[in-house]
């Protein structure tokens, strides 16, 4: 009893180490693998060509597309996947998928704030991957230039 109260006064003065996390973010490590998002490239075009190497490179089945050819209609190369999608609850985070793009298409980002409300929302779309890497495309190529080195 006496070595509990002990502890306990000893924490007391001690700088607490507790993160008020929607404001401060926890600091992750440099290789860290979160969030994956599609990206574009320097025109503005879907960089996917849908290969499909992403979906055979993955262990645990998360990716899901459908190749197509394009016809005029879309904002993307010749051929692109008409349908992409990533299975969050499946995805084990390993990179694999960002390893096997020949295009650089798919990035493995250092966000991990995301959440989920129901079963539906687990399931990522193209058009929601690329309005990710849209928006995080500053940080995303900050983060790429810093993993150079070691690729």
């Amino acid at each position: 009893l006496i070595v509990g109260f002990a502890t306990t006064f000893k924490h007391m003065f001690k700088k607490p180490i507790t993160v008020n996390y929607p404001d401060e973010k926890v600091p992750v490590f440099p290789k860290y693998r979160g969030k994956q998002v599609l990206m574009r490239d320097e025109n503005g075009l879907e960089k996917c060509v849908a290969c499909g190497l992403c979906s055979v490179a993955c262990p645990a089945d998360a990716i899901y597309l459908e190749p197509a050819e394009n016809d005029g209609t879309v904002q993307a190369g010749p051929r692109y996947a008409s349908v992409y999608q990533i299975h969050k609850t499946r995805c084990i985070f390993c990179g694999f998928c960002e390893e096997a793009c020949p295009v650089d298409a798919i990035v493995e980002t250092s966000i991990s704030d995301f959440h989920f409300e129901n079963r539906g929302e687990q399931i990522f779309n193209k058009t929601q991957l690329l309005a990710i890497g849209d928006k995080y495309e500053a940080e995303i190529a900050k983060d790429r230039a810093d993993d150079a080195k070691y690729r």
